[in-house]
């Protein structure tokens, strides 16, 4: 069983920056491929990004391209989402999840492990 745990959200100005950590209690993280997804009020949860096991393969959702990073740092067990050039619509709840198999992936049921969730909210 992964336990994860979101850090690093709050209050920001659109075109400001936040970073979110996301730290996980397995010891084999590093076998776990990692996602993180949003979702805000009255919609449904939407993928963000993926990382591969080894950090060496990422893929976004169009909407956050070029603006989030994700990485990760095996010896910490964190998965981290830099998140530049944020904009109102980008307000939700930030998820982060993993998956036991190393394929990447952008649905979410496909992931077996979730975190509770932390607020990032976009406004001036």
């Amino acid at each position: 069983q992964v336990q994860l745990v979101e850090s690093g959200g709050g209050l920001v100005q659109p075109g400001g920056s936040l970073r979110l950590s996301c730290a996980a209690s397995e010891r084999t993280f590093s076998s776990y491929t990692m996602g993180w997804f949003r979702q805000a009020p009255g919609k449904e949860r939407e993928f963000v990004a993926t990382i591969s096991r080894r950090g060496d393969n990422t893929y976004y959702a169009d909407s956050v391209k070029g603006r989030f990073t994700i990485s990760r740092d095996s010896a910490k067990n964190t998965v981290y989402l830099q998140m530049n050039s944020l904009k109102p619509e980008d307000t939700a709840v930030y998820y982060c999840a993993a998956r036991s198999t190393g394929t990447l992936s952008t649905t979410g049921r496909r992931y077996d492990y979730w975190g509770q969730g932390t607020q990032v909210t976009v406004s001036s």
